[in-house]
């Protein structure tokens, strides 16, 4: 059997890579995906084939993966934007800034090496619920033997520098009033493909650690929520005296920190300093958290005059939320954090 159930989650679809599902789950979830998409989608962004971005982490499992992914995709007439080894954050911007009708990110985000896993938008949502439950369905009936390939013709590879485009957007809207030491703890995962340079080139100087892709992960595990995970980060940033940490999981979609006396900052203090930021420029905005985080967090926003919103837990949901508020800011306490 290709791929066992409990792979299909509530967020995403994610499992241990040869044991939950094989390589060849990859091009049965692609296909299914392929049908998905067009039922969801009538008319493709640019009114003739479908096309779906594709960016993932460096986990050895990939290589597998990704190929047969694209194959697949492909094979059912898509035309594919391949990001390569890129944050996840990127790929969601991908659908922002190409004309893309949906994307995928392959990575096991915050897990293990062994784990490995696909988290799924279709135009600029993140697939989650009921539709990830769809997905399990469709790509059950391919494993049978059905629905069969749409003939077409083959879809094209599209190669394409997300990363130069997103420093080239960021650094157009953000500017530091100083120059800031910060030491940046990829935790050998894709923060290391942006999050150094982009911080030089806002004029930073920084202080690499495990900034080297490795998805083995061999210097810690990459969850900067584990507190035992920012040890390294923590003596770096005393042992230079620097002015911040920063630390990201290994697809970059989480971020942690220690501020100048090593001390970690939780994911609803960050939201505290993010959203007083936000206030000042845009008083009465709408910012969302979660069931965690602290009553400070809320009160705090109320205090500087915005609106706020405890919401459910879970990245999608978030972020549905947050469409929905049309909110300025939502964060959770895992570290994922959503600026509109």
């Amino acid at each position: 059997m290709p791929f066992v159930d409990k792979i299909f989650r509530e967020y995403d679809i994610r499992g241990v890579f040869s044991k939950d599902y094989t390589a060849d789950f990859a091009t049965i979830l692609a296909k299914a995906v392929t049908e998905h998409v067009r039922a969801k989608v009538k008319t493709p962004v640019l009114g003739e084939r479908y096309r779906f971005a594709v960016g993932r982490d460096a986990r050895p499992s990939g290589n597998d993966l990704t190929p047969r992914f694209i194959n697949a995709l492909i094979e059912e007439g898509f035309d594919v934007v391949d990001l390569g080894v890129v944050p996840t954050p990127l790929v969601y911007f991908s659908t922002y800034h190409f004309n893309v009708d949906a994307a995928v990110s392959i990575t096991g985000s915050h897990n293990p090496t062994e784990y490995n896993g696909f988290k799924i938008c279709v135009g600029h949502s993140t697939l989650h619920g009921s539709d990830i439950q769809e997905l399990k369905k469709g790509c059950r009936a391919i494993e049978k033997g059905g629905p069969k390939s749409i003939k077409t013709n083959p879809g094209k590879l599209i190669p394409q520098d997300v990363v130069s485009v997103y420093l080239t957007d960021i650094l157009s809207r953000v500017k530091l009033s100083r120059k800031l030491k910060v030491v940046v703890d990829a935790g050998n995962g894709t923060g290391c493909v942006v999050a150094p340079q982009l911080l030089e080139r806002l004029g930073c100087e920084v202080i690499p650690l495990f900034c080297d892709l490795d998805g083995d992960f061999p210097n810690h595990h990459p969850d900067p929520t584990e507190l035992k995970n920012l040890v390294d980060l923590q003596k770096a940033v005393l042992e230079n005296k620097a002015d911040v940490g920063i630390a990201y999981d290994g697809d970059a979609d989480r971020i942690g920190a220690v501020d100048e006396k090593g001390r970690p900052l939780f994911g609803d203090e960050l939201l505290v300093l993010y959203s007083r930021e936000i206030l000042k420029r845009k008083p009465g905005s709408t910012i969302i958290s979660e069931v965690k985080s602290s009553h400070r967090l809320y009160n705090d926003i109320r205090k500087h005059g915005g609106n706020p919103i405890m919401w459910k837990t879970g990245h999608s949901l978030i972020k549905s939320k947050m469409k929905e508020e049309k909110a300025e800011l939502a964060g959770e306490m895992s570290g994922h954090m959503f600026f509109s």
